[in-house]
């Protein structure tokens, strides 16, 4: 019998997997999914507020009811280095879980040979270079802050982001 965070994660992992991308142009990296339960897939976190919000001002006609649907035919897909939650840990055992992702991560690059990463929470930056450099893959990498706390770096999430996701929606 699985347990509910394998449950969870299994739930998670179809999800993102039905938003997949055909085409991959950006490959955008979290830290982990939320320990709340919220996902980015499902809708209902801070993250995807953000990412809807830089879509629509890409193009005003996005909306939350064509979002997602957008978000992957313009190439976009999010994962994680993390697959569980590591939000509610303390700062050196998140650290450590973070470190120990980065091999998997590697993997999943070098599987999907993204021709662009971002990173949207500046704290991983370093986990998703080392990654990138174990698989032997290079490609333009964008650092974003987290934009769910503070209104500023919702700004810059937003101003930074924009200018890609306008030429990803235009091709």
């Amino acid at each position: 019998m699985l347990s509910p965070s394998q449950t969870a994660r299994i739930r998670r992992e179809s999800l993102r997997r039905r938003f997949r991308p055909v085409r991959l142009r950006l490959l955008l990296v979290g830290e982990s999914p939320p320990a709340s339960g919220r996902f980015f897939y499902q809708g209902d976190s801070g993250l995807y507020r953000a990412m809807l919000e830089t879509f629509s001002a890409a193009d005003a006609a996005i909306t939350a009811e064509t979002f997602l649907e957008t978000f992957q035919s313009s190439g976009c897909y999010l994962i994680d280095l993390c697959p569980e939650p590591v939000d509610h840990l303390d700062a050196s055992e998140r650290r450590a879980v973070c470190r120990a992702s980065e091999k998997p991560l590697s993997r999943t690059i070098a599987r999907l040979q993204p021709p662009a990463i971002a990173t949207v929470v500046r704290s991983i930056e370093g986990n998703v270079a080392r990654a990138a450099a174990l698989a032997e893959w290079q490609c333009p990498v964008t650092h974003l802050p987290y934009p769910g706390r503070w209104s500023r770096h919702r700004l810059v999430f937003v101003d930074t982001l924009l200018p890609a996701i306008i030429r990803l929606l235009q091709q």
